[in-house]
Parts: C-alpha cells; sequence; structure tokens
C-alpha cells in the first residue's frame, strides 16, 4: 500500500514538472535539427513536452507583443535580435532573467553580449550569437591583414588596378559605417544616462564625430580613389565573390557565398583611421533566447532557455549552421575555426546596435547624410550633419 501511495506521489509531482512548453523559431535546415534535438533531449531529462514551431522571421514580434497577455504566443522564442528588446520589453511581454542566472553563468558569455540584452537596466533574455562587419580579405591578394592604417591604404591602392580592386564596401550604408563614427568619437548613437540606459535626447553622431567620420568616407572615394561612384553592396560583395576584390567590410552571412566561390579569406578588424580618436569598432548585433513574461510554465521555459544557451551547446549548435557563440568557452572550444576566432577578435572591439525604439528613426537621417557626404568632393559637411541631427530630433519628438 505504501509503495502504491509512494508511486502516486511520484507519478502526481512529475505530470506537475512536465507539462508542455511550446517554442517558436525562425530556424530552418540543421538549425532547426539541432533545436529539435535539443527538444527531445530536454524532454527526456526534465519530462517537460517542447512543442518547437516555426513562424516566420518577420512575423515573431508582432505576434509575440499581441499574442503573450492574450495566452496565445510561445513559452520561449528561439531567437530574437536585441534590437527588438526595447518593443518587447515596454509591451511587458518579456520575463526579466537576472533573478534566474548566477554569475559564474554570465561570465562565461562576453560582455558586450550581456549589455546588448540589457534593457532598462534588466536582462531581458539570454544572449546566445553574434554577427557584426569586419575586413575580409583574399588570401590571394592579402598574405596578413594590414594593422596599420599606413599599411592598409598601400595595399588598397596597390591593388586598385584596371583588373582588380584593392578595397570595396557598402558605403552608403549606416550599419557598414558606423565603425568610423566610432573612431572619430560617437561610443554609441545615444548617449547613456546615469543609470547605463541610452537617452534618444543625447545624441552621439553628430556634431565633431559626425563631421570628420564622414570626412573620413568622403576621402575613402575622393582622396584615396578606393571606394568609386556606383558601389554598394551587390557590387562589392559580387567582385569578392568573383575573385577582382582584395578587401571587404561584411559580415558572415556572406561567408558562405564566399566558400561556394572558392576564395581563401582571413577576418580582422579594420585598422584604427587616421587622426581617430578610438580603434575602429563596429556595430554588434546578437540574437538570443527570450521567455514569456505570461507563460503558465515559465520554470520550465526558463530553465529551456539555460540549456540552449551553454558553452557546450553553442558548439553544436555552431557546427549546425555556422553561427558564431558569445559563449567565452564556446569561442575557446572552436578557436581553431577562423571563422569564429576572426569574429570573436572583432566582437570584443563592437558596440551592441541600440535596442530602443527611437532607434528606427535614426537609419534614414543617417543614410541620408553619408549619400550626401560621398556626392562631391566638397560637400558641406558640418550642414549635412546639422540637417542630419534636425531630422533624427524632429523624428524622435526629442
Amino acid at each position: 500500500m505504501k509503495q502504491a501511495l509512494a508511486v502516486l506521489a511520484l507519478g502526481l509531482s512529475l505530470a506537475l514538472a512536465q507539462g508542455k512548453i511550446t517554442v517558436w523559431t525562425h530556424f530552418g535546415g540543421p538549425e532547426l535539427e539541432w533545436l529539435k534535438a535539443q527538444a527531445q533531449a530536454y524532454e527526456k531529462t526534465s519530462g517537460t513536452k517542447v512543442e518547437v514551431v516555426e513562424v516566420p522571421f518577420g512575423d515573431i514580434k508582432q505576434k509575440f507583443i499581441l499574442g503573450a497577455p492574450q495566452g496565445q504566443a510561445a513559452d520561449l522564442v528561439v531567437s530574437i535580435p536585441h534590437d527588438w528588446l526595447g518593443e518587447m520589453a515596454q509591451a511587458g511581454v518579456l520575463e526579466p532573467m537576472g533573478k534566474y542566472v548566477t554569475q559564474s553563468y554570465l561570465s562565461d558569455l562576453q560582455s558586450v553580449a550581456v549589455e546588448a540584452f540589457t534593457f532598462g537596466g534588466k536582462l531581458m533574455g539570454l544572449p546566445a550569437f553574434a554577427e557584426s562587419v569586419a575586413l575580409i580579405y583574399n588570401r590571394k591578394y592579402v598574405k596578413e591583414p594590414p594593422k596599420t592604417w599606413e599599411e592598409f591604404l598601400a595595399l588598397a591602392q596597390r591593388l586598385t588596378t584596371g583588373s582588380t580592386f584593392g578595397f570595396l564596401y557598402n558605403i552608403g550604408d549606416p550599419y557598414f559605417n558606423f565603425g568610423f563614427f566610432r573612431a572619430f568619437g560617437a561610443d554609441n548613437v545615444f548617449a547613456k544616462d546615469a543609470k547605463g540606459n541610452l537617452d534618444p535626447s543625447r545624441l552621439l553622431i553628430g556634431g565633431e564625430a559626425g563631421e570628420r567620420a564622414l570626412a573620413f568616407i568622403k576621402d575613402l572615394r575622393f582622396r584615396y580613389n578606393l571606394v568609386p561612384e556606383g558601389v554598394d553592396y551587390g557590387v562589392a560583395d559580387g567582385a569578392f565573390k568573383d575573385g577582382a576584390l582584395a578587401m571587404i567590410i561584411n559580415g558572415p552571412w556572406a561567408l558562405g557565398d564566399y566558400k561556394k566561390a572558392k576564395i581563401d579569406f582571413g577576418i580582422a578588424p579594420f585598422p584604427t583611421p587616421p587622426g581617430a580618436k578610438n580603434p575602429w569598432g563596429p556595430f554588434l548585433g546578437v540574437q538570443g533566447v527570450v521567455v514569456n513574461a505570461y507563460s503558465k510554465n515559465k520554470t520550465a521555459a526558463v530553465n529551456f532557455a539555460k540549456t540552449l544557451v551553454t558553452g557546450k551547446n553553442l558548439v553544436s549548435f555552431n557546427q549546425a549552421g555556422g553561427r558564431i557563440p558569445v559563449s567565452k568557452s564556446a569561442a575557446k572550444a572552436l578557436e581553431k575555426d577562423p571563422v569564429v576566432a576572426g569574429f570573436s577578435k572583432v566582437f570584443a572591439l563592437g558596440t551592441p546596435m541600440p535596442n530602443i525604439p527611437e532607434m528606427g528613426k535614426v537609419w534614414g537621417p543617417w543614410a541620408n547624410a553619408i549619400n550626401l557626404a560621398i556626392q562631391r568632393p566638397d560637400s558641406n559637411l558640418k550642414k549635412i550633419v546639422e540637417d542630419m541631427v534636425a531630422e533624427i530630433r524632429k523624428g524622435i519628438g526629442r
């Protein structure tokens, strides 16, 4: 009788612990298979059933914001980009994660990635992998990456011939240019307040930093004769794939095509521009796992999220799809992978892209300013920057 009662009690406790959690993901192919394998392993160890549901990337944010309060959203999402955090956190649909993780757990994650997933002073998700741009070079032309601006310029100009280009990139796009703004004094797009939160009323890409960054970008076209008119992402990327370009600023999303094109490439930071205050450092885009604040099985959802974001599992995730982990132990285990090793060094120089909604009002005026600056050698940079700042302030209402 006692044994029967014990078995019944155990069954009841398992039933309570088991339950079910639902995961929304935009992953496909080998990454989706990796997630399903992780879900099956978690089911076996925890007794909690995990349902993995594919949701198109572009639908996840609004569907989650609208559905979570109604009980119509997943318990967790794998994964979201960190620049969605502000809007989702302000909507109250994300569970703060700080109380569920130890300092030891966090210490394995790159601090810049933890910063990216912090909003309003709270950790709102678990960062898993990241991407940024870097200097990608073709080893056919560049045996060792240039470490100084002088080395870079001499190499790029020597390799700009009638049949090859030394250096090209998507010159009109702010995302690809942020590293130059940072080098000339803009630590981010917005300054931080006393609590460490981004303050949209304090814009950093204007003033002297903005003018000097635009002057350098303009010089890449008119003074150094490296990036001619008409070059955009497609032109630069195509030239690198064709083997006609020695160096490009691009990100890990392009590497699959470069491998298919049999380009022997390397990855390095861009050298510090001439007269810059700081080293070049790109925008860092981080993706991670978030938990539904309205979840009815929050503990299981959090535990599964933590299971996914461990050094060991992020190594296997990298092997599935090539994403670059922000776990220090995962990066160490993958240190012989030149892509992971190369981008991990660049990540350490990076700044998280702002995760507040006001950033959406910045991209348009910023791109417009860059493109006006590179239209002609005598462009009025002071006026261009002042107009950009005024347009941004008008857009965000500050």
